[in-house]
């Protein structure tokens, strides 16, 4: 009988140290990995991949490991909620992403009604956080904040020129697009055209024309850096010299090799470049060793991935419930981009957006530099 006992005691012991060292946490990660916007999900996919890494290879989160499964959406709202889905299926429990707002609103709402944690490193609409879900969180700015900078250095540098406003009829694009046009004309600032396209489209010539009629000196576009790059190709080929002025929508390298040499001069809206941040430097050095740039929303899903651990830890359980009630407390949280807090609706709590330019630099290649 002893040895009996004793062998149910040594198998017990075993196959519990077996359950905690197979004890994983699921995190998946949400965007376009395929499709026009696939830039942006390599971002996404890269940032989360290389802090889980890291993460685990400090001891994990309360001795657990992170496990990443990616997912995706190609940028489409049915899409996005298939992938959502499937996570629910899968058991993930912590979600970076969406990348798009229209995707990041209904996948959201499968999320919290199924108990799963999400921070988007790049939804930018109002709507994402103003809805009171426990479950949503955002490490980016919001649109409503996007559009008051950019209409504001409008106003202040070019109030005496013609501007028009195009956008891609997406929840992002529309959205963006509509709190600049509201600071401009609050300002004082009429728009001389309003148009909107739709995303996925190639020839803008009869917007080209319109924007040529128009007498436009600016053109404020509220939409990705894919229909972005076409429309400033085609507007050099028709002779117009019309800056574009955007937002975060077209931070990526990808802009000027659609657009072309007419894209050097094009404004933009996006935080501080988060790679020059002294968090960050160790971190920037691990993506250069894998020949990748760590550019745009890369280091804010790195900060997501970091705000889910810290939260678990303040929690001391990897429930999301009790991680969202941690983070909602507003305590800042140190990420490679900086200190993050948040107030009640998942929004961070400090201001977040400033002015680039694209330039060419020493290389020849043109690219987005901080004003």
């Amino acid at each position: 009988m002893k040895k009996l006992l004793l062998g149910g005691i040594a198998l017990g012991a075993v196959l519990a140290f077996s359950s905690m060292a197979s004890a994983q946490i699921k995190l998946g990660v949400a965007g376009p990995i395929t499709g026009p916007n696939a830039a942006f999900g390599a971002q996404l996919k890269n940032g989360a991949e290389q802090a889980a890494e890291d993460i685990n290879a400090a001891g994990g989160v309360l001795g657990q490991k992170i496990q990443v499964s990616v997912g995706d959406d190609v940028s489409d709202p049915k899409q996005g909620v298939s992938v959502a889905n499937k996570f629910v299926g899968d058991g993930v429990k912590w979600v970076v992403g969406p990348f798009n707002s229209g995707v990041a609103m209904p996948a959201s709402e499968v999320y919290a009604e199924n108990g799963v944690l999400m921070i988007s490193p790049s939804a930018t609409n109002p709507k994402i956080t103003e809805r009171g879900l426990w479950n949503t969180f955002r490490t980016c700015g919001r649109d409503d904040q996007q559009g008051a900078v950019a209409s504001a250095y409008l106003l202040k540098n070019f109030k005496d020129k013609k501007i028009a406003v195009v956008h891609d009829k997406t929840t992002y694009g529309q959205g963006l697009a509509d709190e600049t046009k509201k600071g401009l004309n609050a300002g004082g600032m009429k728009e001389v055209l309003y148009e909107g396209v739709n995303a996925g489209e190639k020839d803008f010539s009869a917007l080209v024309s319109k924007i040529k009629a128009s007498g436009a000196d600016y053109l404020y576009w509220g939409g990705l850096h894919t229909e972005g790059g076409l429309i400033v190709r085609q507007m050099r080929d028709q002779g117009l010299k019309t800056v574009l002025v955007s937002g975060d929508g077209i931070t990526t390298d990808e802009f000027s090799t659609i657009g072309g040499p007419g894209v050097e001069g094009t404004l933009m809206t996006f935080p501080p470049d988060p790679q020059k941040r002294p968090e960050a430097a160790a971190i920037v050095k691990k993506f250069a060793a894998k020949n990748f740039k760590p550019e745009a929303y890369t280091l804010y899903s790195y900060a997501a991935v970091q705000i889910m651990a810290e939260g678990a830890k303040r929690a001391n359980s990897t429930d999301p419930k009790k991680i969202a009630d941690a983070l909602h407390k507003g305590e800042p949280v140190k990420t490679v981009i900086g200190d993050i807090g948040f107030d009640k609706k998942g929004d961070i709590t400090r201001p977040d957006y400033t002015m680039y330019t694209w330039k060419k630099g020493a290389d020849g290649k043109i690219t987005y530099v901080e004003n």
